[in-house]
């Protein structure tokens, strides 16, 4: 079952959290429906292991001809793999992501499908029209994507920020908003050192965010930040040190027999 995020005249955010980790092989990842009165969009969809639920779950708001967007963070399998089945569902959705993307996205569909549907968003972002609303596309370049786009509803006032704000944890644990930073951190820290790309990059984005109005974060892999939480990991991120910040020597040797 979906977990409510916002609802109020007619606009409806919700998050999908344990489609994508049957055997526990897969990384658990969360899936983003937006509803505007009869239309749509899809924030990162995922692989084909969240496709069917996540398909009747849209279902229940409007028909797959409705829909207008699926946008894509970024272009992992983790985050778009299940492409071809919705370009076989959806028969004019969009297709939003990075320019630098735009011509990878393909891969993963038959020949043609993608064909005059897909938007390469500016580096600079852009606004998206979703019914009588919008979504803006937020840079964040590196983070962890060489393109990459964090996507922002200022009526429910949700940062969906894909990679960042990550907490490795299962798909029922991510049910729950993180109120306070302090606890979240075991499961938080490892990641964003290793899949961030430098502090310069967290500290451009830091002081991006903060002039935003922002009721929650919410990435694409584990809980929630709600709270005192979203300044906290604001904060706590614009001083972590990380990627190549912490490469040295050590970390490109050729391996021995």
């Amino acid at each position: 079952m979906p977990i409510e995020l916002y609802r109020r005249d007619g606009h409806v955010c919700l998050m999908f959290t344990d489609l994508c980790n049957e055997g526990g092989e897969a990384v658990q990842a969360n899936q983003f429906l937006v509803v505007n009165n009869d239309t749509g969009a899809i924030i990162d969809p995922g692989g084909n292991l969240a496709y069917s639920e996540l398909y009747l779950g849209m279902t229940k708001y409007f028909p797959p001809s409705k829909l207008s967007a699926i946008l894509a963070s970024h272009a992992d399998p983790d985050i778009i793999a299940s492409l071809d089945r919705w370009t076989t569902a959806t028969p004019t959705a969009k297709i939003y992501v990075s320019r630098l993307w735009e011509r990878f996205l393909p891969h993963f569909c038959k020949p043609g499908k993608t064909t005059g549907r897909i938007v390469g968003i500016p580096d600079q972002g852009m606004h998206i029209p979703i019914g009588d609303s919008e979504l803006i596309a937020i840079p964040a370049h590196f983070l962890h994507a060489e393109g990459n786009f964090q996507f922002y509803d200022p009526i429910s006032k949700i940062l969906f920020s894909g990679d960042l704000g990550v907490s490795l944890i299962s798909g029922e644990e991510a049910k729950k908003p993180i109120t306070s930073l302090a606890s979240a951190l075991p499961k938080m820290e490892a990641f964003h050192r290793r899949y961030m790309v430098s502090n310069k990059i967290l500290r451009l984005w830091a002081r991006m965010v903060k002039t935003l109005d922002i009721d929650m974060i919410v990435p694409q892999h584990g809980a929630p930040l709600q709270g005192k939480a979203i300044n906290e990991f604001i904060e706590w991120v614009q001083d972590l040190s990380c990627g190549v910040d912490l490469m040295t020597d050590v970390n490109y040797v050729v391996p021995k027999a």
